[in-house]
C-alpha cells in the first residue's frame, strides 16, 4: 500500500472522468442500456477489475431504487441467500431454483457476472440434513453422497452461468475455535462427520460440473483482520497443499467484514492478497463492508465523528489493496444499503456498514470508492486481471 496515497483532490478525480475513454457507452444498466461513466462499475472496468454487491432476492425487482443501483453500480452481483443449501433444496431432492434464476438471469440482461454463494458451509442448512445427520438417519457414508449430489446438482443447473464459485466456506478455525494441527475447525459440521478429505473433494465435484467456472475458498479474517496471520498462514499452507496435489482450486476470497473499533492494518491486507497472487491464484474480496457503532439502529448513523471517518476510510483501504493486487479480479460489498443490512441483527449498537444509507442515498464509502476507481482508472498500470 502506498503509504500517502488517501483521498485525491476531487478536481483530478473529475479531470481524470473528462478525459477517460466515454464509458457511458458499457451496455449493462438499467433496462440493459449504459451505465453511468462515474459509477463504480464502469470505472472500475478500465482498470479490469469488476465491482460487486450482494443482492437480495425479495429486494430485486420489487424495489425499483435498489434495482437501479444493482443494475447501474455493479459488474458482479452475489446471491445473499438464494443459492445457500436451505434456499435451493428445502427438501430432500426437492430444489427451488426460482430466486436464483431469476438473479442469474437479471445479471446476464445488464451484463454482469455472478459469484455462486456458496456450496459447502456448515451454516444454512435445511433442517432435513442435520436432523438426519444429528440422529443417525443419515449415515456419514450418506451424507457424503447427497453432499456430491448437491453440489453436482447445484453447479450443473448453472453450468456456464457462473463466474466465481464460493465451494468451500468458512472451514478454518478462528481464535475462539478448536484448531486441528492443520489449522482446520474441529467443530466444523463437514470436517466432523466427513473428515478434512471432503475439501478437495468439493472442488472436484465442484470442477466435473463445470470445468470454466473459476473455483474459490471463501473465509474472513485470512488477511489478519484480528490482529494476527495465524488465520492466513493456515489456509496459505494448506491451500498450497491441494495445488501440490492437483486439486482445482482458483482462488481465494477474503469476505472483508470489518469493525472500525479494531483498526485495520491496510498493509498486512494487501500483503497477504498478493501472497496468494503469488501461489498462482486469483484473488477476490467477496463480502466486504465495514460496520461502526451507531446511535440508532433504524436511522443508522454513527456515535462519533471518528467513526463517521473510520467508515469510509477503511471501505477505501480495502478496496485499494484489490486494486493494487494485480490477481486481485473483483471486489463485492456485501450489501447494497444500510437499510437492508445483516449487521444490526447480528452485532448489537452496530450498522452503517454498506455503501448506501438507509434510505438508498450513497454515503462517503460510496464516493471514497468512486475516488479509488477514478484513480486508479487513469493509471498506465492496472493490468489484465482476467
Amino acid at each position: 500500500m502506498h503509504p500517502t496515497r488517501r483521498f485525491a483532490p476531487a478536481a483530478a478525480m473529475a479531470a481524470l472522468l473528462v478525459l477517460a475513454p466515454s464509458a457511458a457507452a458499457t451496455a449493462g444498466g438499467k433496462g440493459g442500456g449504459p451505465v453511468p461513466a462515474d459509477s463504480l462499475r464502469a470505472l472500475a472496468a478500465r482498470q479490469h477489475l469488476r465491482v460487486g454487491t450482494a443482492v437480495d432476492a425479495a429486494q430485486l425487482g420489487a424495489n425499483q431504487a435498489y434495482t437501479g443501483l444493482v443494475a447501474d453500480q455493479f459488474s458482479v452481483v452475489t446471491p445473499e441467500n438464494s443459492m445457500k443449501w436451505e434456499a435451493v433444496e428445502p427438501t430432500r431432492g426437492g430444489y427451488d431454483w426460482a430466486p436464483a434464476d431469476q438473479l442469474v438471469q437479471f445479471a446476464e440482461q445488464h451484463g454482469q457476472e455472478v459469484r455462486g454463494h456458496t456450496l459447502m458451509w456448515h451454516n444454512q442448512l435445511p433442517a432435513w440434513l442435520t436432523a438426519g445427520a444429528a440422529d443417525g438417519t443419515i449415515s456419514d457414508a450418506q451424507l457424503r453422497d447427497i453432499l456430491h449430489q448437491h453440489i453436482t446438482d447445484e453447479v450443473s443447473h448453472f453450468r456456464g452461468r457462473i463466474w466465481q464459485w464460493d465451494v468451500v466456506n468458512e472451514v478454518f478455525a478462528n481464535s475462539w475455535d478448536t484448531a486441528l494441527p492443520n489449522g482446520l475447525n474441529s467443530g466444523d459440521f463437514w470436517i466432523q462427520h466427513l473428515g478434512q478429505g471432503v475439501i478437495a473433494d468439493a472442488f472436484r465435484w465442484a470442477h466435473q460440473a463445470d470445468p470454466k467456472a473459476l473455483l474459490f475458498y471463501n473465509d474472513y479474517n485470512i488477511t489478519g483482520e484480528d490482529g494476527t496471520n495465524t488465520k492466513f498462514t493456515a489456509v496459505y499452507d494448506y491451500v498450497k497443499q491441494l495445488r501440490a496435489q492437483g486439486v482445482p482450486i482458483d482462488g481465494i476470497g477474503e469476505q472483508g467484514h470489518l469493525d472500525t473499533q479494531y483498526g485495520f492494518d491496510a498493509q498486512r491486507f494487501q500483503n497477504d492478497l498478493q501472497a496468494f497472487g503469488d501461489l498462482g491464484l486469483k484473488v477476490a474480496v467477496t463480502e466486504a463492508d465495514v460496520r461502526t457503532n451507531v446511535d440508532n439502529a433504524t436511522a443508522q448513523v454513527p456515535t462519533s465523528q471518528l467513526a463517521a471517518f473510520a467508515q469510509p476510510y477503511e471501505f477505501s483501504e480495502e478496496l485499494k489493496g484489490c486494486q493494487l493486487v494485480p490477481q486481485c479480479i473483483s471486489f463485492t460489498a456485501w450489501g447494497v444499503y444500510d437499510g437492508d443490512s445483516w449487521i444490526p441483527g447480528t452485532f448489537t449498537g452496530e450498522g452503517y456498514g454498506l455503501l448506501y444509507d438507509v434510505n438508498l442515498k450513497p454515503k462517503p464509502a460510496y464516493f471514497a470508492l468512486q475516488q479509488d476507481l477514478a484513480v486508479g482508472a487513469g493509471s498506465a498500470h492496472r493490468g489484465d486481471r482476467d
